[in-house]
């Protein structure tokens, strides 16, 4: 091949080079066409230097084409990209209630603090930057920082997120991999005991909350495995639970119910003679109220609800809890139980 047509426009499989200007020259690579429209894409290189100097970096261009190692990003911000994250992937693979915690962690807080951030160019000081500013006013409307614990969630997020970016080919590494996540320190729970237990249920005897309460502390099952419990799904003549979904509620109030994400969730419990005791008593006063309302017991009937037939609430519960034990003396959480 001539020195005249290596000026002009030296061609090579799927890429070129052209020179611009003395000691400039311009490497076009043909890139596979969008997979959603099927158009045409280009990936345009300035190389300064000399005529062998571009055919080089266009040797390797094409080497990393063929590996699958070439990124195109073109103009995509990262806000752009978390965006088309939480529709592709999160909204499709994910549970909703995970779903909603990755949504409100992108839009309140990656989106307005690094979402302008081209996502080619994001680098680990970026999201130091970003955590170190967090700490102190990450809480813009209480005017506050944000915990450590909660910005390992959105560090967890982003490189979950980013880890999709390098899979899809946006990007060649994920950049949160490099940084250092806040340390969040975790306040020691101490475990209930007898004695702590038997305080707590005295103190709750006498609230609605008492068979929701009783049950926790002898099954060990969550609040929203037990809020979601249905009488199918309880068997007092063999005294036993079977969790198969959980009660969550989504931002705006929306109550849903969901099957265990594992297998190892999906289980049955053997209870005590004295949940069964509770959970009969609790049984016939049930049917007495419903029956009073019009409202007959049915095997898909929840076991917890509200004197109307509604569903418990999570918050409901936990208020009611924090009450209750600190009417006890008692330093534990629900799902401390």
């Amino acid at each position: 091949m001539n020195e005249d047509k290596l000026t002009r426009g030296f061609s090579m499989a799927r890429g070129s080079i052209q020179q611009r200007s003395p000691g400039t020259w311009s490497i076009r690579i043909e890139l596979p066409p969008d997979p959603g429209t099927n158009r045409r894409r280009q990936k345009r290189v300035t190389v300064r230097g000399t005529k062998r100097e571009a055919e080089v970096e266009l040797a390797n261009l094409l080497h990393q084409l063929n590996t699958g190692s070439l990124i195109n990003p073109g103009k995509i911000t990262l806000g752009d990209f978390l965006n088309s994250w939480l529709r592709d992937y999160v909204e499709t693979q994910v549970m909703v209630t995970t779903q909603q915690g990755y949504r409100t962690i992108i839009e309140k807080h990656l989106i307005p603090n690094l979402g302008s951030i081209p996502l080619a160019k994001l680098q680990p000081s970026h999201l130091q930057a970003y955590y170190a500013k967090a700490l102190v006013d990450g809480h813009r409307l209480q005017k506050r920082g944000l915990s450590p614990l909660t910005l390992l969630h959105h560090h967890r997020c982003l490189s979950g997120a980013l880890n999709h970016a390098v899979k899809w080919g946006f990007v060649s590494r994920n950049v949160a991999l490099a940084v250092d996540p806040p340390r969040a320190t975790h306040k020691e729970m101490h475990p209930l005991d007898w004695d702590g237990a038997l305080r707590l249920l005295e103190a709750s005897k006498e609230s609605i909350y008492y068979p929701v309460i009783h049950l926790a502390v002898f099954s060990g099952l969550r609040r929203s495995e037990i809020l979601g419990l249905r009488w199918r799904d309880l068997s007092i003549e063999r005294s036993v639970v079977t969790v198969m979904q959980a009660l969550h509620v989504l931002p705006g109030g929306k109550v849903i119910f969901q099957e265990p994400k594992t297998e190892r969730s999906r289980r049955t419990v053997t209870l005590s003679e004295s949940a069964i005791l509770v959970l009969k008593g609790h049984r016939e006063r049930t049917e007495s109220a419903r029956a009073a309302l019009g409202m007959p017991i049915s095997e898909d009937t929840l076991v917890f609800t509200n004197p109307d037939g509604g569903p418990i609430l999570p918050n409901t519960l936990t208020h009611a809890f924090r009450r209750i034990t600190s009417r006890a003396g008692l330093d534990i959480r629900f799902h401390g139980l």
